[in-house]
């Protein structure tokens, strides 16, 4: 599961005011909800897209921070998708994409740059 943070200044809530209907448009009917450091996450089962065997996604509560958003996207073997399968593929990548920038504000770019700086953050000191 990854968690992304919102631009400085912008909540997600703001951003996404109804996080399910948000999933359901982009990845497809919800099936369910699983539990997640405290807050239920959508799940959609049998996503849209084919590349994508399951989607969870949805914003996660912290005390005293701003939520972010969580999103686990489990995407299908590729050597088990047929030729009509693999043409969704570009989809998929759009639609991740897509997802996480209108949820986020964050481009490509800058969500990998934050994520180097957390991993730098947690590195040990030595």
């Amino acid at each position: 599961m990854k968690e992304y943070k919102m631009r400085r200044g912008e909540t997600l809530d703001d951003r996404v005011p109804d996080m399910e209907s948000y999933v359901e448009e982009m990845f497809g009917t919800i099936t369910g909800t699983e539990e997640y450091k405290g807050s239920d996450l959508y799940v959609v089962g049998e996503p849209s897209n084919p590349v994508f065997e399951r989607i969870i996604a949805g914003a996660v509560k912290y005390s005293g921070k701003k939520d972010k958003l969580a999103v686990e996207f489990t995407e299908r073997d590729p050597t088990e998708l047929g030729p009509d399968e693999l043409e969704a593929a570009g989809e998929a990548v759009d639609a991740k994409n897509t997802f996480l920038l209108e949820a986020t504000g964050r481009d490509a770019k800058s969500r990998r740059d934050s994520l180097k700086r957390s991993v730098e953050d947690d590195a040990p000191d030595y």
